[in-house]
This record gives structure tokens, sequence and C-alpha cells, in this order.
């Protein structure tokens, strides 16, 4: 097709969208929002992923969580066995860390009872939202994120001797102490007098929720003084070496299962994991979310498409007379059908434009809005401009075969 003619074409695609524009607005309306689902969807699932996956590298990738089930058990449509699992205890974590020779550090940490509302104080300043955490002198080793940006973290001496000392996060320091170095001061939690001994290094948010608004004391001192339930423990081990990884976990296994009294030949009544686990989990979540994205885009593209190919069928028998004479002047039917086609891709091509924008301006509206991430990415793009002119392919190409196979005698004679 020469130049010329696809450029008549074009001018004729748009000069009848302009002629027509609520009836062109309407049926475009479908393919802008199919699109516009997909753009802004995939731009907030992608701010997600990518905050998520920052995160899991910030902490390394060596780490192996302990826990009583696996990631994304639930226990309400479980068997009983699952449901019945025995807790762990600080005696389980201390029991890896001494038993299993490729695992140099164990986290350990365990809430303060989450039905109870223990108000942390400094003076008349008060916060009663702060997470109480019990935590053991090996945090910093596991996860590098828990460095003290001030002071010094918790001790094997005020584990042992369950000391009255904490350490701060963030958020709540600047709460507690906005104007002041809280560095040894006294603050209270609940009833209790703890003596701040670190700030911890920022971390920010995730998901919207903080990771800064947290007070940490040793483990025996929570277990000693405030309410906690053992269901809460959380236990992380580092191996010595990546190397050393999968030995490291059997050797855990081995201890928990000696230590649980799991018969030989019976499966553990545990869950030993990595972050591939995790990972697992999250692209599952989001996997179903983006599903549900396709399947709600798709109606949108469907309801699009079907009022392309009816505009599309009002055009080509408004312009049967023009069939003719085009016909009649010389023009083949494989030029009807692609001027036609290419009407119908135009159309749909211009929602496609318009839902991309739209998405766009979604996307950046959640980020500045709200906490979620939101980054719209190249392909999510391309594949905008792909599905809105395979929209006008499929849709356009039966009234495009129809003009084609006008006869011209009768097309003339058309009033």
């Amino acid at each position: 097709m020469r130049l010329g003619i696809l450029k008549e074409i074009f001018q004729m695609s748009f000069d009848s969208i302009r002629n027509n524009k609520l009836r062109s607005f309407l049926t475009l309306l479908g393919i802008m929002i199919g699109v516009m689902t997909v753009i802004a969807m995939t731009s907030v699932i992608q701010g997600l992923n990518k905050s998520f996956l920052s995160e899991l590298e910030s902490v390394g990738s060596d780490i192996i969580a302990i826990g009583k089930f696996e990631p994304g058990v639930i226990m309400g449509g479980h068997s009983e066995e699952i449901r019945q699992r025995k807790d762990f205890t600080f005696d389980d974590a201390m029991a890896i860390k001494t038993e299993c020779s490729n695992i140099t550090a164990v986290a350990i940490d365990i809430m303060v009872d989450m039905f109870q509302i223990i108000p942390v104080k400094y003076q008349s300043t008060k916060s009663n939202d702060a997470m109480i955490l019990g935590m053991n002198e090996d945090w910093p080793q596991v996860l590098t994120v828990y460095l003290p940006e001030r002071g010094r973290f918790l001790s094997e001496s005020d584990i042992t001797h369950r000391s009255k000392v904490c350490i701060l996060g963030a958020d709540l320091n600047e709460t507690l102490f906005p104007y002041i170095n809280g560095l040894g001061k006294e603050i209270r939690i609940g009833p209790e007098k703890f003596t701040v001994v670190g700030i911890l290094e920022k971390r920010g948010s995730i998901f919207g929720q903080s990771r800064d608004n947290f007070v940490g004391i040793p483990l025996t001192t929570l277990m000693k003084y405030f309410p906690y339930d053992l269901s809460n423990l959380e236990i992380i081990a580092k191996p010595d070496d990546h190397a050393n990884y999968s030995e490291a976990e059997e050797q855990i296994i081995n201890v928990l299962r000696r230590r649980r009294k799991v018969p030989f030949g019976k499966p553990n009544d545990f869950a030993v994991y990595g972050q591939d686990a995790i990972i697992n989990l999250y692209n599952q979540i989001t996997g179903a979310v983006f599903l549900v994205m396709i399947v709600i885009s798709s109606i949108g593209l469907l309801v699009g498409g079907i009022g392309v190919m009816n505009i599309m069928l009002v055009t080509v028998k408004e312009r049967t007379r023009e069939i003719g004479i085009r016909k009649a002047i010389g023009a083949r039917p494989n030029d009807i059908l692609k001027q036609f086609l290419i009407e119908a891709i135009f159309l749909t091509g211009t929602g496609g434009v318009a839902g991309i924008l739209v998405g766009f301006l979604i996307a950046l509206l959640v980020r500045t809005a709200t906490p979620l991430p939101a980054a719209v990415t190249l392909w999510s793009v391309m594949l905008g401009f792909c599905v809105s002119f395979s929209v006008g392919l499929c849709f356009g190409i039966l009234p495009a075969r129809k003009a084609a196979k006008m006869n011209p005698i009768a097309a003339l004679r058309y009033e």
C-alpha cells in the first residue's frame, strides 16, 4: 500500500472519530477501562514486588526461618495434627544455637500479647501503639537491618541477667525524644522502668506499616514482667557459610525432631524454610491478584471489542455508497479490507493510548497519596498497546470483510 493511500486512510479514520465524538467515546470507553486496569494494577503489583524483594535483599539471603507452620498455612483449613502442633520454646532456640555446628547465630524474639495495650512513656510523652519485642543479642548478626545508629544493641549479659534496658526503633525514638538525645534516658514500659541503651537505624515502612515503631527489651526480661504467647515466638538462624546452607538446615531439623520427639519415619511437626518459600508464597498471592485483574480487564476489553464491531458495522452501512465509488474507480477488495481494518485498529489504539495515560495517572496518584509503591514498567505499556491493537484486529475483521465483499453495483444504488 502506497504511503499516500495509507495517509489518506488514517485521515479518514481520524475524521470518522471526530465526526462522531459521543459514539466514538462510548465505543472507546470499554477499551480504555480494560487497558487502564492492566496498567494501573500492573504498576501497583510491580511496585510491591520491587519493594518486597528489596526488603528481602536487605536482610540477606542466607537466613533460615523456623516455625510451627510453612508460610501461608491457614490453621482453619488444615488437619487436626497441624492445628495442634506444639509451640517452640526459648530452650528450643538455644539448642539450635549450641548443637548445630554450622549455625553461627540465632535471632529470637517474642511479642507482648497482642491483646494487651501497654503504653511506652517518657515523662508526659506517651505511645500506645508501639510494638514491644523481647529480643536476644543475635539480631544484628542475623539481620543487619537491626544495627544501632547510636549506642549499642542488647548484649548477652542483658539477656542472662534479665536487665531492664531497651533499644528504640527510629520512629518511637522521634515520638518520645523529638528534641533531645534519648540515650541513657529512663522510660516506662507499662509500670516497669527501662534505660535506653541504643537507637536503631531507620528502616522505613513496608505496605504502609512502620518497621521503626517498636521497643526491644531482653527476651528474658519480657518473659518475666509481661504477658506473652509462645505461639508468637520467632526464630531465625544464620549459617556460617552459604555453601553450608543445606547442611545447616539438616542439622536444625535433626535437633528439633529429637527435642520434639518426632518418631522415625513420621513427617516433621514444624517448618524450616528460607527466603525462597517466602518469595513463592508472595508470588502466589500477587499471581492471584494479577489473575483477577486479567479477568476484570478482559470483561472491559470484550465489551469494548463488541462496541468496536458495532460501530464499524454501522460505519460500513453508512459508507456503502462510498465503498461502491471506490470500487468503481479501481479499489480492490483487499484495499477496502485494509481501510476498514486500519480504522478499527486506529479506534482501539486511541482507546489504548487513553487507557495507558489514565492508568499511569492512577499509578502516580497511588504512589503519591498512599504508602503503596507503584512503578509503571515498559512491558506493561507495550502490553497495553498490543492488547488494544489486537482487539481492533479481532473485532474489526468481520466489518472489514463485509465491506470488502460488497457488490459495487449494489453499493452504488444504495440510498
